[in-house]
């Protein structure tokens, strides 16, 4: 039966949980840095955090690439009316996970010092960096398994249950973290460790919950395997096919964050800490338009799985609508509020951390409007499982960033403010190629199988 609600109306309606669930996920992370800001000497464990949160997520690509395969794959099945082929997808990304998983916990203890050190981190900077990232890297498995399945739901359309397991998730993180981070409900205050481990906790009990919903039948025709199955080779090289570009594309953006990072503290550790105060609000800032791109990608996957190009186009054209008008009224509100913002994260007014913070969120906030188009323009490209095509945009685009951030930050002496200002201008280039893309229509090939 076809959905009689107009296209911008159905994508806002299966953003909205998406946006709840990845408004939950930053979150997380801003009550961390929220409650290591209160602990006595926070600036180095907030630099620490700085770093840290890098490579949390550098060493988070393989799987993200992974759940874009799945998505792309799992919605054109879908949308080909192909329900064995939609749980024959979710308990072989499982099995590819749970490898996964066991060699990031394994490979990302071994690289961390190094990877810290080489992004600039030393003393007690260093020391706060591993021992957040020690505990979440061990069990890095819970995250992946959370990401997967929250993808593979999104593929079938269905976006209130992983919002409703990620409530779990933030109730379990906020009240192990409270205890934890500063000694509260008599636990042991173990500072930045702490809350890696209630964060940790947090998304083992969102693992289990869903498996449980899973199994019990919240989603007809999905269930997790909980035995060891047989991989099918061919449909992993499907997944790879199109998740490696993604996941080297999530790579090359983490390159320029990181080269973002290793700049600014080689200028100030001031910087650094801001950088990670930024970050957590710019990941807010990106959740309503990386929602939609993911309910885009969703929503183009099933209709050219269905064989419907004028529908995927349509789309994409409502994706650009609301991501540039949401973004856009985003940016203006963090340019007026900037100061408020800070104040959350206990920094006083006219202290170098929370002027750096200021500054760069108004940058921020200046590119908010290009950040909106390109986000819905790769939620067309990872839908329609035209990854190489982001992979190319993203690479041409920080390789100009990274000169550029160097050539203004230093050569030209603009310090953090010229470090930063690249960034909007390598999200231009992007947006201008996407667009380039879109029009092109060279990513509308149909079928349940896709590429």
């Amino acid at each position: 039966m076809t959905d009689p609600r107009p296209i911008p109306r159905q994508l806002f309606d299966l953003a909205l949980p998406i946006i709840g669930l990845n408004v939950l996920t930053v979150l997380a992370l801003a009550v961390d840095t929220a409650m290591v800001a209160r602990m006595e000497g926070s600036d180095a464990a907030l630099a620490g955090l700085g770093f840290a949160s890098q490579i949390v997520f550098l060493l988070m690509v393989a799987q993200m690439g992974l759940t874009v395969g799945c998505v792309a794959t799992v919605a054109r099945a879908f949308g080909a009316r192909e329900p064995e082929r939609v749980a024959h997808v979710l308990q072989q990304a499982t099995m590819l996970t749970l490898i996964m998983g066991g060699i990031i916990a394994v490979l990302g203890n071994v690289v961390a010092p190094s990877i810290l050190r080489l992004l600039g981190a030393e003393g007690d900077a260093l020391d706060q960096g591993l021992r957040y990232l020690r505990p979440l890297l061990t069990g890095t498995v819970f995250y992946y398994l959370n990401l997967l399945f929250a993808g593979v739901l999104r593929g079938v359309g269905n976006t209130k249950l992983p919002f409703l397991v990620a409530v779990v998730i933030n109730i379990v993180n906020v009240v192990l973290n409270y205890g934890l981070i500063l000694g509260n409900y008599g636990l042991p205050a173990l500072g930045v460790q702490g809350a890696a481990i209630g964060t940790l906790c947090a998304y083992a009990s969102g693992t289990v919950a869903m498996v449980v919903l899973l199994n019990t039948g919240a989603q007809p025709g999905l269930s997790v395997p909980l035995r060891l199955v047989r991989l099918d080779g061919p449909l992993a090289g499907r997944l790879f096919k199109v998740g490696w570009p993604a996941a080297l594309d999530m790579l090359i953006l983490n390159a320029g964050f990181l080269s973002i990072l290793g700049m600014l503290g080689r200028i100030t550790p001031a910087a650094v800490a801001a950088h990670g105060i930024g970050l957590r609000i710019q990941a807010l800032a990106f959740v309503p338009g990386m929602s939609i791109s993911q309910a885009t990608a969703a929503m183009v996957g099933q209709a050219l799985g269905a064989g419907d190009v004028a529908r995927a186009n349509a789309v994409i054209r409502a994706s650009i609508g609301l991501c540039t008008a949401i973004m856009t009224t985003l940016g203006l509100a963090f340019i007026a509020g900037a100061y408020p913002l800070t104040a959350l994260f206990s920094l006083e007014r006219g202290t170098p951390i929370a002027e750096l913070a200021v500054l760069w969120m108004k940058v921020l906030g200046v590119g908010m409007p290009i950040v909106g188009v390109w986000i819905a323009l790769v939620g067309m490209l990872q839908g329609s499982g035209f990854t190489n095509t982001s992979l190319r945009i993203n690479l041409a685009a920080t390789t100009v960033q990274i000169p550029l951030s160097y050539l203004l930050g230093f050569t030209l002496g603009l310090g953090p403010l010229g470090i930063w200002a690249a960034f909007p201008i390598s999200f231009f280039i992007k947006m201008v190629w996407g667009l380039f893309e879109w029009r092109g229509q060279r990513w509308a090939v149909t079928g349940g199988r896709g590429r």
